[in-house]
C-alpha cells in the first residue's frame, strides 16, 4: 500500500464521535478521527515500513501519526529520527503513545528517554518518562541498572510536584511502573509513592486530575499482579 491509499484508508474509517474525543484531549486538525482498533486490518498489510511511516508522520494528520507509529521499524530509527518525531508530536497522545512507544522498541531507548527526562521540555520529559514505563513494563528486569532505576525514584520524589503538568502525569504513571513491573524496587517505590502522596495534574478548560500511585499500586497488588509484564508494547 502505498501513501495515497493510506490516507483514503484512514479517512474512510474516521468517525465525528472519535474525532470530537481526540479533539477534546488535545489533537488538532488535520485529522480523521480513527480509533485505534480500526487501524490493525491495514497495519496486517503493511506490517513495517520505515519510508512510508516516514511520510505519514510528515503529514502533521494525528490519525496518519499515530498509524506511522504501528508500522515503524524503530531499530532503524537514530537519535536524530526520534528527536524529529517527538519535535513534531504537539500533544501528549502524540508524545507518550506514539513517540516513547516506538523509542522503547529501539536499542536506543534509554538513552534518548534520559536526555529527554533532563530537556525541561513538558512534552519531551513526558516522552521520556512514558518510555521508560514502556519498556519496565515489557522487558525483564535485569535488562536496568537497579541504581538507576533507583536514582529515578528519587528524582520523582524531589522534583515531581513542581514539574511541568504532563511530565507530573508520566512520572507519577513511572512510580507505579516500577512498584508492579519492576520486582528488585518494590518496596522502594511504594514507600515513594506513599511519600509522593496525591499528584494535582492541572488541564487546559478541564478539571485538574488528582494522581496516586501508592493506591494504584496496592490496588494492582492485591489483585495478584506483581511482576506484571505486556507481552507487546505496540498493537
Amino acid at each position: 500500500m502505498d501513501f495515497e491509499t493510506v490516507m483514503q484508508e484512514l479517512e474512510s474509517l474516521g468517525k465525528e464521535r472519535t474525532k470530537k474525543i481526540y479533539l477534546s484531549n488535545g489533537a488538532h486538525e488535520p485529522l480523521f478521527g480513527v480509533a485505534t482498533g480500526a487501524m490493525k486490518p491495514i497495519a496486517k498489510k503493511i506490517k513495517i515500513n520505515q519510508p512510508l511511516a516516514e511520510e505519514l508522520y510528515a503529514t502533521g494528520n494525528y490519525d496518519a501519526m499515530y498509524f506511522a507509529g504501528i508500522i515503524a521499524d524503530p531499530k532503524a530509527m537514530t537519535e536524530p529520527d526520534f528527536n524529529r518525531w517527538i519535535d513534531g508530536a504537539y500533544f501528549y497522545m502524540l508524545s507518550d503513545y506514539v513517540v516513547a512507544v516506538t523509542l522503547s522498541e529501539s536499542d536506543i531507548a534509554q538513552d534518548v528517554a534520559d536526555q529527554w527526562i533532563a530537556s525541561g521540555d513538558e512534552l519531551r520529559m513526558s516522552a521520556g518518562w512514558s518510555c521508560y514505563c514502556w519498556l519496565l513494563g515489557n522487558r525483564k528486569d535485569n535488562e536496568f541498572s537497579e541504581s538507576k532505576i533507583s536514582n529515578m525514584l528519587d528524582m520523582v520524589k524531589k522534583s515531581i510536584h513542581e514539574s511541568p503538568e504532563r511530565a507530573k502525569s508520566a512520572m507519577n504513571n513511572f512510580l507505579y511502573t516500577v512498584g508492579i513491573s519492576y520486582l528488585p524496587l518494590n518496596e522502594k517505590a511504594v514507600e515513594t509513592a506513599k511519600e509522593v502522596g496525591i499528584v494535582e495534574v492541572k488541564r487546559d478548560k478541564k478539571k485538574s486530575s488528582f494522581l496516586n500511585a501508592y493506591e494504584s499500586i496496592q490496588k494492582e497488588m492485591d489483585k495478584g499482579r506483581l511482576g506484571f509484564k505486556r507481552k507487546y508494547v505496540r498493537c
